[in-house]
């Protein structure tokens, strides 16, 4: 038994054609895949970057509810002083 015989032209089909057109896509998968790593890592580093620049930067939530609560306090002073105002002019 010696194996299968293949015709000439199949054999040159594959050596001419077939593994060259394999080889480049195999090459094109590569460059594709190491582009698409360094995209991911370059993504993932501009992430890391803007949460950083969130967190140095803008006001955390403790920090937004007791300006909230100083505002609303000073409003509040502020109707009373008004409602005074009011009460005293009415009473001349």
């Amino acid at each position: 038994m010696s194996g299968p015989h293949w015709p000439p032209d199949l054999m040159w089909w594959i050596t001419a054609v077939e593994l060259p057109a394999l080889a480049g896509l195999f090459v094109l998968i590569w460059r594709a895949r190491r582009e698409l790593e360094s995209a991911i890592g370059e993504t993932a580093e501009d992430l890391a970057d803007f949460k950083l620049d969130v967190a140095k930067n803008y006001a955390s939530q403790a920090a937004l509810k007791e300006t909230e609560q100083r505002l609303t306090d000073r409003l509040v002073r502020i109707e009373q002083k008004l409602d005074d105002f009011g009460r005293t002019r009415r009473g001349r």
